[in-house]
């Protein structure tokens, strides 16, 4: 489990600059003891002492032992410092030079540490330099089982990628039950006050492929596997609440509409093109997910700031066999925050791993990301009078008609060692659930439940994926399944089948009170005889939920949707789509209808897409807050922000560094960036050191920027275009900005004013002469943005 936060420390800054108290956190301490290790492990093997060995006949036949050097602990071994916080799942640390095939996570963990290199048969190597030759110039041989091993792994060390959330990224970590729900469910996870499950949540975007950017306008995968004592449970979900379609049988064309066009497979992550448009907006029950899209819930800030939901409707089952209906949020405790899309679109540039650096560095550093766990239940009854059919995933339930029920959080503490092994090879499927959890009859998750399973087999090369050490349950497994592609298993006895008496009936079936039993009350509605290819009535609402969300937006988020329709019509190059796209619009709100189109160069408006259902039932809620991201800002800490702190050669070092240690203290990391990285002199006579450089690091990978006061180190900014850069991009976005003393000449030069275009004080842009501002600054921080700033077209 995740450690309280420790006490602080402090170090001597004594080789790089004057001596100077900082706390820093033990994360911070362990991560330097790391790399200075592996600095002193590398620094002792300055050059290969084999290499002058690898040449004539007489080496050839014996060849030297490999060099080696002893590290001072396994530490600089390790692929992540967070291998600390261990669970039922991850197990304890590596063994140092062993490969264990037994027990929980740590069965598989491999070490080389002091040990030669070996065959996959574990025959040694004596020479991993030459391939097998006659002779010193003559032809490589046939018989030469290391070389034709070796080559033949690397060709084959790639697998099918995932169709969709192809790109992702992984973290081990803990879900504890804050509640328990032992009225409502039997699941293991919510049996009591403070048990805590192991978990492994992997987030993704949709629909570009496994090398895309982060950054793409796309939903997010946020999916969770508990690894519970009575079996896995997959809860595979978005960050966005309803989905595309209705039907399973749509999902195909969606995805094939979405990914890149065939013709010429571009574009490459991205829904701005004629094939995606064109499909969505022949169906309007697209529209509700499309106001979603188009809102800055599709370029999340971080993975951190980033709300789940299960989409479709589930079933909570108690002990009794009684049941209810459940939807299930998860809601980041750092509160829910976005890029705006020109931050996005540059970021893609210069670091198209953004979230998964974020999601990495924060777990490195001890800022783990935590989220809480709320659930909304209601029964069948309740159901039959809502306005919407919740076996609709284009729905929502308001939170007014059901209010959100927090039961536990979601803590992720500790990094994969692997990629591949961990985060690649997990496989999530919506038909893993545990006694106490079922289905809806929602047709969409209907199709799920069989489309994770079967894609998996064909990706992950056979059935026996679930004995990938990632994907294998805490629980003990016991079954007649035998053989297939990769199986791990060893079963001993003759019995492979139920019932037998050769095994003494053994393994037999659980029975109700312990086994998983579906539930055999299904939703009640009008009797219909036969099976049917139908939706319910209430399916056939398209817009009302659509124009709930968009009318609970904010006038910034608004525009945000508007802008993010704009562009993305923009690159559809048939206008009949773009026409049909700005009618079905009209349906959800006029304003938006009409912005769109202006934008598009529409001279007027198409006539209104025809509803399916003409009479739609008179909604209960018309404008819900807890829609809009400005309703979720977090609780106002910057722990885990990244800060740039411009500085150049005669900048005041001193305020800068108190600076840094000011916001160093809130859990942010602040770090100074210059026109080229290491020493800095201060004009007050103080070196600091610069980590990142105005190129390497650009302004809009930053969360905020402060610039302090010195007129030499100002005036050696002012001769980077890349500082002016890097105010336009933080003005721009809405970023907290502190400008100290002679650092104002900066904004003048920027084109930025302190105040708001409205003519009051921009409260996200702080000029001050001294440090007394630095409260203030982390006030702004922790509002995250200020939108009252932003013009469309921008200003600056």
């Amino acid at each position: 489990m995740a450690k309280p936060p420790p006490s602080a420390k402090t170090k001597t800054q004594t080789a790089t600059g004057p001596a100077r108290r900082e706390e820093i956190s033990a994360a911070d301490e362990i991560v330097q003891r790391k790399d200075a290790q592996a600095q002193a492990l590398a620094a002792a093997m300055p050059w290969n002492d084999n290499k002058s060995l690898e040449h004539g006949f007489a080496q050839g036949l014996s060849p030297a032992k490999g060099v080696t050097a002893q590290p001072e602990s396994p530490l600089p071994g390790s692929s992540t410092v967070s291998e600390v916080n261990t669970s039922d799942k991850t197990g304890a640390q590596a063994e140092e030079g062993v490969n264990a095939v037994q027990g929980v996570l740590e069965r598989v963990r491999a070490d080389g540490s002091g040990q030669p290199l070996t065959t996959n048969q574990g025959v040694a190597i004596a020479d991993n330099q030459n391939s097998l030759k006659y002779g010193l110039r003559g032809p490589v041989l046939l018989e030469d089982f290391i070389l034709r091993e070796k080559i033949t792994h690397f060709d084959h060390e790639r697998i099918p990628e995932r169709i969709v959330h192809a790109r992702g990224s992984g973290a081990h970590g803990y879900f504890e039950c804050l509640e328990p729900l032992t009225d409502l469910t039997r699941a293991a996870p919510f049996q009591a006050e403070g048990k805590v499950t192991p978990v492994f949540v992997r987030f993704s975007t949709v629909a570009g492929e496994r090398g895309s950017k982060d950054t793409a306008r796309d939903v997010r995968g946020f999916a969770v596997k508990f690894y519970t004592d009575e079996g896995n449970w997959d809860l595979v979900g978005n960050n966005i609440p309803v989905f595309f379609i209705q039907d399973a049988m749509k999902f195909p064309d969606l995805v094939h509409a979405v990914k890149p066009e065939p013709h010429h497979a571009m574009p490459q992550a991205a829904s701005a093109h004629d094939t995606f448009w064109d499909f969505v907006s022949l169906m309007p029950e697209s529209t509700h997910m499309l106001m979603w899209l188009m809102s800055d819930r599709a370029i999340p800030r971080s993975y951190a700031t980033m709300q789940g939901f299960g989409v479709h409707t589930f079933r909570l089952v108690n002990a009794a066999g009684e049941s209810v209906f459940v939807k299930f949020h998860w809601t980041p405790k750092a509160g829910t925050h976005s890029l705006v899309w020109d931050e996005a679109v540059k970021i893609s540039g210069a670091d198209p791993d953004f979230h998964r650096r974020d999601l990495w560095e924060r777990i490195e550093a001890g800022a783990y990301p935590e989220y809480e766990l709320a659930v909304q239940v209601f029964t069948e009854e309740q159901a039959q009078q809502f306005s919407f059919d919740v076996l609709d995933a284009t729905k929502i339930v308001p939170e007014e008609l059901v209010p959100l029920r927090t039961v536990g959080r979601l803590v992720l503490d500790r990094n994969p060692d692997n990629f591949f092994a961990e985060t690649e090879q997990v496989a999530f499927c919506a038909a893993h659930v545990v006694p106490g959890v079922d289905f809806s009859n929602d047709p969409l998750l209907a199709g799920r439940i069989h489309s994770y399973v079967d894609t998996q087999i064909s990706r992950l090369g056979g059935p026996n994926f679930h004995e990938i050490p990632i994907n294998a349950p805490v629980a003990p497994v016991h079954n007649n399944q035998r053989d297939g592609m990769h199986r791990q298993a060893i079963h001993r006895g003759r019995v492979s089948y139920e019932p037998n008496s050769l095994g003494g009936g053994c393994p037999f079936q659980a029975g109700a009170a312990q086994g998983f039993v579906s539930v055999p009350a299904r939703l009640q509605a009008e009797e219909e005889q036969g099976k049917v290819r139908a939706k319910p009535e209430k399916f056939a609402d398209h817009y009302t939920q659509a124009t709930l969300f968009y009318e609970s937006q904010t006038p910034a988020e608004k525009a945000h949707i508007a802008a993010a329709f704009r562009f993305e019509l923009s690159k559809v190059t048939v206008p009949a789509v773009r026409a049909r796209m700005v009618a079905s619009l009209r349906n959800v709100s006029e304003v938006l209808a009409t912005e769109v189109a202006e934008g598009l160069g529409m001279e007027e408006l198409p006539p209104p897409m025809p509803r399916a259902l003409s009479t739609p039932a008179r909604p209960e809620v018309t404008v819900s807050p807890p829609l809009s991201l400005m309703a979720r800002p977090g609780d106002g800490s910057i722990k885990g922000r990244r800060i740039a702190l411009l500085v150049a050669d005669g900048v005041l070092a001193s305020a800068a560094l108190d600076l840094q240690s000011a916001l160093a203290a809130q859990g942010a990391k602040a770090e100074f960036v210059a026109p080229r990285i290491g020493p800095v002199r201060g004009g007050d006579g103080v070196a600091l050191d610069a980590s990142c450089s105005l190129e390497n690091n650009p302004g809009f990978l930053f969360d905020a920027l402060a610039v302090p006061d010195g007129e030499e180190g100002v005036a050696r900014l002012a001769q980077d275009g890349h500082t002016m850069e890097a105010i336009k991009d933080h003005y721009r976005h809405c970023k907290a900005m502190l400008v100290m003393g002679a650092a104002r000449r900066l904004l003048e030069m920027a084109g930025v004013s302190a105040t708001l275009p409205s003519g009051e004080p921009d409260p996200g842009l702080l000029v001050a002469d001294g440090d007394e501002s630095t409260d203030a600054f982390i006030v702004a921080i922790g509002r995250h943005r200020h939108p009252q700033r932003e013009t469309d077209p921008p200003v600056v």
